[in-house]
Formats: structure tokens, sequence, C-alpha cells
């Protein structure tokens, strides 16, 4: 684990950035620190290929004191538009190595210790993905999940885009990922609070506003539903969702940072691209 001196700084979030939108791009250039001692904590789906990734984080990484990333499963995807056709293991290795290039902490490197205002927490940047344990009502099985959501027509671009080579399935990816952030957090020190950053949220009850209930099969798995007691969470960051809201959970605080696409941030009433207040935490925030 890795630390920093704290200052006067702010630690701050966003998601879902998806800059293959100008409007959504144009967001990324206007995004500035509040003061030189802030970090950045993004929780993936910054955009469909590496070279838009790489320009964003860098982007970002220029203006930020620290900037701490977790794939989304856009930057996982092996997308037709991207010239760099690596897929599964190979494609987030070789993402892991462009945020190295450009100085943006993956969830490879040591956890930071973030020992600002509202510190010290150590902040873990997560890619666990999800095994299809969220499933729709009534059904038991990942295949009679996807019959139903195929008959919706509510069916997730990661079937088709999101290969796990050279895992046989998503889900065995999944549980791989899962196995070895386990053991890391838990080489934690015990008396120290955490703030977890993952594009999925650990548990599943951000999942019961969707529109589309059966979508919930491709946001997180249940292997991490008590992560936020066993691990000392201050703060769940997550995005993916594209509803931003803060939801409390057995006390915890489970912060979606989502920006979203164009269509659904242009119905909201607060401005697009808004930095979220991690630490230290708004008085009476809860």
């Amino acid at each position: 684990m890795t630390s920093t001196a704290g200052g006067a700084g702010q630690l701050l979030a966003i998601s879902d950035l998806h800059i293959g939108y100008p409007e959504n791009r144009a967001l990324v250039e206007r995004m500035r620190p509040g003061s030189d001692d802030d970090w950045l904590l993004v929780a993936g789906d910054v955009a469909e290929t590496v070279s838009a990734v790489r320009w964003a984080l860098e982007t970002l990484a220029s203006r930020f004191r620290k900037v701490i990333w977790a794939p989304g499963n856009h930057e996982l995807w092996t997308h037709p538009s991207d010239p760099v056709t690596l897929r599964g293991v190979a494609r987030y290795e070789h993402l892991v190595e462009v945020c190295r290039e450009i100085g943006v902490i993956t969830p490879e490197d040591p956890y930071p210790l973030w020992e600002g205002p509202g510190g010290p927490v150590a902040v873990a940047p997560l890619f666990l993905l999800y095994d299809y344990s969220f499933l729709p009502s009534g059904c038991t099985t990942k295949d009679q999940g996807l019959e139903y959501a195929h008959g919706t027509g509510i069916v997730c671009n990661d079937e088709f885009l999101l290969h796990p080579d050279p895992y046989p399935t998503r889900e065995a990816w999944c549980r791989a990922r899962v196995a070895e952030t386990e053991r890391r957090l838990e080489a934690l020190p015990d008396d120290l609070p955490t703030v977890l950053v993952n594009h999925y949220p650990l548990d599943r009850h951000p999942t019961d506003v969707l529109w589309h209930p059966e979508f919930a099969m491709w946001c997180g798995t249940t292997l991490t539903a008590d992560w936020h007691r066993r691990f000392r969470v201050r703060t769940m960051v997550y995005g993916h969702l594209h509803i931003p809201r803060t939801t409390w959970h057995e006390g915890v605080r489970f912060e979606e940072v989502s920006v979203g696409y164009p269509r659904e941030w242009r119905k909201r009433a607060e401005p697009p691209g808004r930095l979220r207040l991690i630490a230290p935490e708004e008085v009476g925030a809860r």
C-alpha cells in the first residue's frame, strides 16, 4: 500500500464517461480539480477503444494529484472500431500497462492511502466482473435468466463483445477476480477503513430501481454481498447503472457516480459531469 501526505484536497469520483459521445468528451475537457491535492476515482466505462481511454485518463491525470481507475465492461469490449483486437485478460492487461505509462493507478497496483480530509482510508480500485447471480425473479439458473432477457429484448452487449479468454466463461473470470481481490483486501490492516471502487455495486440493492430488472444479471455478483461489512467500507463507489444517487445499506454509503449517455443526463436537473465528493463526507450527507 502506498501513502501520500495529506493536504487540503478532496477525494472525488466519476464514472461512465462514455467519451465516444462528443458531448461527453467535452465534459472531460472541462473537468478540473478544486485544489492541487485532489484525487479522482474513475469507476469504469471511459470509452470503447484503447486510444480513447488513454486520452481521457491522461487528460485527467495531468490535472489531478492522483487518478485511480477501475475498468468497466466497455473498456473490456473487443469493439469493431478499435484497432486493438486483444480479448479478455490480454486486453485488460494491456489497459493496465497503458495506465501505468501515464501514471494512473489500477486494480493491479498497491492500494493508495488517502490521508487528506476524511482519511486515512485505503482506496482500493477493484476489477470483479459479474457471474449472472443477480437473476430475474422466478429464474434459478443463468440459462433461464438469459432466455427471459432475450424474450424482453434487454440483453447486454457484453454477450457479443466482452470475451473472457482464456477463461471459458465470464463467470469463471469473475470468480478468479473475486478470489484474488478478496485475498488482497484481507491483507489490509484490520483497523483501516476503505473506499472500494468498482464498476459494479458490491450488493444487489442498487439494481432494484432499474427500469429493466433483467439487466441486473450484468451488474455484479452475490459473492461480494458482505464485503461492505467485512472490509470496513466507508464508501462503496460504483457506476454502470447510469442512475447517479446515494444509498445507505447496513450503515454503509453506496455512491453511484456515473455520467451516462447524453440522452440520459440531459433529463436531469443538475449539470452533467459533476464530480462526486467521497471524502471528506458532506455534513448531513446521510
